[in-house]
């Protein structure tokens, strides 16, 4: 590691950019038919998870902004994947619901990404290797940030 003026090709952060670059053009091909994009694929993930969610909620989970959040939920509702209402006791929170359009359209979503994984060369061991290292590495990095 101590080897100065690396190329870069041989730099972890553009190899970690370029991957993420490629999954993303992949996940927006495999969700093209849906009309939703990779963040709002990761929104109704989370939502078909934990159910019913505050914004805020949700934000931490993806590490996104409200700023970010509301307008792509905004869409979201528009497209009818998701209901956005106010809790009556306290109208600053704002709760996000799947509709019944995204509850019908799990597994048909969820099986059109998991058919460009499996094009991916990778054992079910590697895949969740490959997760664990990368999650290892956010973490690391994240404690250095601090």
């Amino acid at each position: 590691m101590a080897k100065k003026n690396r190329r870069l090709e041989e730099q972890l952060c553009f190899s970690l950019q370029t991957a993420s670059k490629q999954f993303n053009r992949m996940y927006a091909k495999a969700l093209k038919p849906f009309q939703l994009t990779y963040p709002q694929y990761l929104v109704l993930l989370v939502l078909w998870e934990y159910s019913d969610q505050r914004i805020s909620d949700i934000g931490e989970k993806l590490a996104l902004d409200t700023g970010t959040l509301t307008p792509m939920l905004k869409r979201m509702e528009k497209n009818g994947y998701i209901n956005r209402n106010r809790l009556p006791e306290d109208e600053r929170i704002v709760i996000i619901s799947l509709s019944e359009k995204a509850i019908q359209l799990e597994t048909a979503i969820y099986d059109q990404v998991e058919g460009c994984l499996t094009q991916l060369d990778f054992n079910e061991k590697e895949y969740f290797a490959l997760i664990e290292q990368v999650n290892s590495l956010s973490k690391q990095i994240g404690s250095i940030d601090q």
